[in-house]
Order: structure tokens, then C-alpha cells, then sequence
């Protein structure tokens, strides 16, 4: 085995102080399993915009104590430095393994530093966490979640007083700071000095919860509900109760928080079979409508009966519903979205006559657009309230579509209706998605690589009338890794994500609507063209 990997493993077993994590590192020591030691030591999780976030283990690649207690002393030495010695720092967490150790190191680390720190009272929603920021008026918020991950993954995520996620250059300031700290035996860690809030702080979230909602609107809907073995159940059904709506029927097997997912493949709505226990429950239940929230419940899944079963609504779908449901109800403001998702909302807003704003992928930009009324992203993330939560919210968009379903069913009428009015009012807008998991990361970079060099001339026989590289930035966005094409009827975004080992491919086509009797082909043309772009983009970026 290298001298040199042997020796930064045992340099780091010496000052980790998690027995767990010590016991895996020895046994990999005694082991001599060098690939297993080259893996957790190849180099450090890198913090970011979204944070930390990785597998669960012994070792800088990999999500521990030891790497969470730099990553809180990076953090409190760039607030300090800011001149917010002595603020408040609030800790959230979810129900993933480890993840309530994390939150009591990163509180310890934050007292020792001269911060004061505040730790929600349990497992709660992500959007909680957001929202006690602003109303404690303090100085930075941590969340511990990796959201949707698989079981194996936790994450760090970091919010700033604003109560909006980091954004450049907040992310290698902190990231600075982190790979400035000493030793860990240098880093004071007391065993008391922070306080547990209580049930204010979530009651107050609830009680905002009431601005979603228009005044005396109908409270009809009917719904199935999971939790996808996250924490949203208890604050989902509390919101709705509060409310007026019928109480949720709660899919059962998933309605506790489970760190093991036991039940899905990946803990996310968008993953196939992740549904088909909500749906199993909805066919026997019959309600209005499925609602879902993603492990930390700021994602928000809808799923409405189609043609005698159950079908879930696209991301792109529900944000062009939700933005209809607040043009109707006379909203005022910006709509904003990220690149990546549909054209449609920029429509809706035009015709509505309000402003339309666009940014790079992320509620860490969409949060921070002047006078934003509603933001929103494909991948299931809606900001309905950002005067409440900076940030996307699985609770109130969860409310907002009970209301409007609400609405609908009080003239006999459905969102599937509504989506058929917007396509006839704006063309149909189709979007799908091409997203590749991979083991080996370089496969991503080959293919973004590929495609820059040889961009595609046409795809599914649509003409490619411009292609962007925004890597370069634009007139609008700053630098981002990603590729974007323009076609005459279609459009096409490439990037690799943020948060996965993923290549994602964001796709829409328009097709023209003249009548509702040419909505059926319409829907048939739009599914063809965006069949023919996935398999030529597949083939032009080699995946």
C-alpha cells in the first residue's frame, strides 16, 4: 500500500471522534484495502452553492463528523469575519441517518466560536428551516438533508440572513475558510451552550401558511398523500387541517420517517416505482388528487386521474398551473424560473402582463429576483410564499394546488382542463427530460465535452438555429457548465447536476393548438419530436 495513503488515513483516524467512523477506518487499515482507503481519501468533498453533500463514511470524501465540524468551523470563521460575531445561527435537519448528530456538532461548533445557536426540535421540513431564518432574524441557517439522495447520502446546506441559499462568491469564501481549519482538537466543541427551540418556531411557519391561501376560497380536495419516508407528514397534515381541507389519506407505508427508504429504489417522486404506492392507495381511496413530497418535503409531486388510472403531472405542468391559479386570483409581482424549465410561464405571465425572469438552475437564484411573486423549477420545486420561505416549499405549493383543485371541482372542471386551456391559449408546451446516472464522472464530462466540440445540426429533423455554450455566460446569466440549444419549435438544455452523478437533458417542444379537437395530435406530434430529439441527442452526446 502507499506510504502516503496510509499515512493521511491514519493522521485522520487519530483526531476522528466518531467511534463508528474510527471503526470503519481501522478495519479498512488492518485490511490493507487500499481501494476502498484511495476512494475516502482521493481528495475532500467539495463545498458548494448546495453545500456538502455525499455518502455516509469514514474519510474527507465522505459525509461525518469530522468533515461536518470543519465545514461549521469554516462557516463561523467567515461570519465572523463578517462582523456577525455573536449572531444566531439556526440548525435544521431531516431523518436520514446521522443526520441529528451532524445538526448537535455543527450547534457545538457554533458556541465555541462565539455564535449563538438555535437547533429545531426535530426532524422537520427544509422550508421550516428557511423560514426561521428570517423570522429569528438570524445570521445564517444550516440544514442537514441530502434531500432526495439515495439512504447511504446526507448533505450540508447553507443559507445566509437573507434566508436564501449561497450563491457565488459566498460558496469558495466558506470553502476558503473550511480548508483553513487547523486541527479538529483546535476547534472548541463545549457539550452545552445552544438551545433547542421549541414549537413556536413551527407553529409560526404554519400560522404564514394562511397567506397562501385566498380568503374564504373552497377547501374541498380530496387527497392521497406520502411522505416518501421523509418528515413532511406531520406539518402536511397540520397545514391542511389548519386550512379547512379534508384530512389527507396518508400512504401508510411511507408516512413515517425511515432512513432506509424501504419501499423505493431512490426516495424521489420522479424515480420510476417511487409513486406506485400512492397510486396502489388513490385507486382504492378515489380522491381529487395525489400530492407527494420528496424526504425533506420542499419538493411538492402531483398526480391526477387520466383515462382510469393515475398519472403524475410533470414538474413544468404543475408550475404552469400554479402560476394560472395566481393570474386568476389577481396576483401582482415577477414569475420566475430556471432556465431549464418550460417557456410556457414566461407566456402566461406575458399575457397576464406581468414581469418574467429567468435564472440559472437553483432556488438560490430564483429566491433572489426583485419583487418575485412565484418561482419555480422542474424538478418539483415551487416558491408560492417568498415573502415567508426563500426557498422551494412542498407544504404551501401542496396547499395552493388544494385550493385550486378546489376551485376547479367546484364547476365540474379538473387540471388536466386547465392544462388544455393554457395549450390552446399559448401552443402546446411538452417537456421531457434525458437524465443518465453514472458510476464513473468522467462520462459526463467526455459526453459535455463531445458536444461542444461537435454540436448536433439538427435533431428529431428540427433545425439547431443557435447554440449557446454557457460556459461563457450571457447577457442575462452568469457563467454556468451547461450547453443550450435553440431549435425552430423546440429547445434543449444540457448540464450536468449539481447534486447526482447525473447528465441531464431538459427538453420542450411548442407544437401550435387551433382548436381543442387538434389537442389530441398535438400531444401525439409533441411526444414524437421529443422521442426523436432524446435518441439524437443521446447519439450525438455518446450516451
Amino acid at each position: 500500500m502507499q506510504q502516503d495513503l496510509l499515512t493521511r488515513a491514519r493522521t485522520w483516524l487519530a483526531e476522528d471522534p466518531d467511534p463508528e467512523t474510527r471503526a470503519e477506518l481501522e478495519g479498512l487499515i488492518e485490511a490493507g484495502d487500499e481501494p476502498a482507503l484511495a476512494d475516502r481519501f482521493a481528495g475532500t468533498l467539495q463545498f458548494g452553492t448546495a453545500g456538502l453533500r455525499g455518502e455516509i463514511g469514514a474519510g474527507p470524501m465522505r459525509m461525518n463528523r469530522s468533515v461536518v465540524i470543519r465545514a461549521a468551523a469554516g462557516l463561523a470563521a467567515y461570519l465572523k469575519a463578517r462582523g456577525q460575531a455573536g449572531g444566531l445561527v439556526v440548525i435544521g435537519y431531516d431523518a436520514r441517518y446521522r443526520s441529528a448528530d451532524f445538526a448537535r456538532d455543527t450547534a457545538s461548533v457554533m458556541t465555541g466560536a462565539g455564535l449563538r445557536a438555535a437547533v429545531l426540535p426535530r426532524p422537520l421540513p427544509t422550508p421550516v428551516l428557511a423560514y426561521a431564518i428570517r423570522h429569528l432574524g438570524a445570521v445564517a441557517g444550516v440544514e442537514v438533508t441530502a434531500s432526495h439522495n439515495p439512504p447511504r447520502d446526507n448533505g450540508y446546506k447553507v443559507y445566509l440572513g437573507d434566508g436564501s441559499q449561497i450563491v457565488p462568491p459566498a460558496d469558495t469564501q466558506i470553502a476558503a475558510a473550511i480548508e483553513a481549519v487547523g486541527p479538529l482538537d483546535g476547534v472548541p466543541r463545549p457539550e452545552s451552550g445552544w438551545e433547542v427551540l421549541g414549537d413556536e418556531v413551527l407553529d409560526a411557519y404554519l400560522a404564514r401558511t394562511d397567506a397562501v391561501l385566498a380568503p374564504g376560497s373552497p377547501r374541498t380536495a380530496r387527497t392521497v398523500h406520502t411522505a416518501l419516508h421523509g418528515v413532511g407528514t406531520s406539518v402536511l397534515t397540520a397545514a391542511f387541517a389548519r386550512a379547512g381541507f379534508p384530512e389527507p389519506v396518508l400512504v401508510a407505508e411511507q408516512a413515517e420517517p425511515d432512513p432506509a427508504f424501504p419501499t423505493v429504489a431512490f426516495p424521489n417522486p420522479e424515480e420510476p416505482g417511487a409513486m406506485d404506492l400512492a397510486f396502489a392507495t388513490a385507486r382504492r381511496a378515489r380522491p381529487d388528487v395525489v400530492i407527494a413530497n420528496d424526504p425533506d418535503a420542499d419538493r411538492c409531486a402531483v398526480a391526477v386521474p387520466d383515462g382510469g388510472d393515475w398519472r403524475m403531472l410533470r414538474g413544468d405542468e404543475v408550475g404552469a398551473l400554479l402560476a394560472a391559479h395566481l393570474v386568476d386570483r389577481g396576483a401582482t409581482g415577477v414569475f420566475a424560473e430556471s432556465i431549464v424549465s418550460s417557456s410556457l410561464l414566461g407566456r402566461i405571465a406575458e399575457k397576464a402582463g406581468l414581469g418574467h425572469e429567468e435564472t440559472l438552475t437553483g432556488f438560490k437564484w430564483i429566491a433572489r429576483v426583485d419583487g418575485l411573486r412565484y418561482g419555480y423549477e422542474e424538478a418539483l420545486g415551487y416558491c408560492v410564499d417568498p415573502d415567508g420561505v426563500r426557498d422551494k416549499d412542498g407544504i404551501t405549493a401542496a396547499l395552493l394546488i388544494a385550493e385550486l383543485v378546489s376551485v376547479l371541482k367546484e364547476k365540474g372542471r379538473t387540471l388536466l382542463d386547465l392544462l388544455d386551456d393554457l395549450a390552446l391559449e399559448h401552443g402546446l408546451h411538452a417537456t421531457d427530460q434525458l437524465s443518465v446516472r453514472v458510476e464513473d464522472l468522467s462520462v459526463i464530462a467526455d459526453a459535455m465535452r463531445r458536444l461542444r466540440e461537435s454540436p448536433p445540426a439538427s435533431l428529431a429533423g428540427l433545425p439547431v438555429t443557435s447554440a449557446e455554450d454557457l460556459s461563457q455566460g450571457t447577457d442575462s446569466l452568469p457563467p454556468t457548465d451547461g450547453l443550450r440549444y435553440q431549435l425552430s419549435g423546440a429547445r434543449v438544455i444540457v448540464r450536468p447536476s449539481g447534486t447526482e452523478p447525473k447528465l441531464k437533458c431538459y427538453l420542450e417542444v411548442v407544437v401550435p393548438v387551433g382548436s381543442a379537437d387538434e389537442l389530441p395530435a398535438a400531444r401525439a406530434r409533441g411526444a414524437d419530436l421529443l422521442a426523436g430529439i432524446k435518441r439524437d441527442l443521446a447519439a450525438a452526446a455518446g450516451i
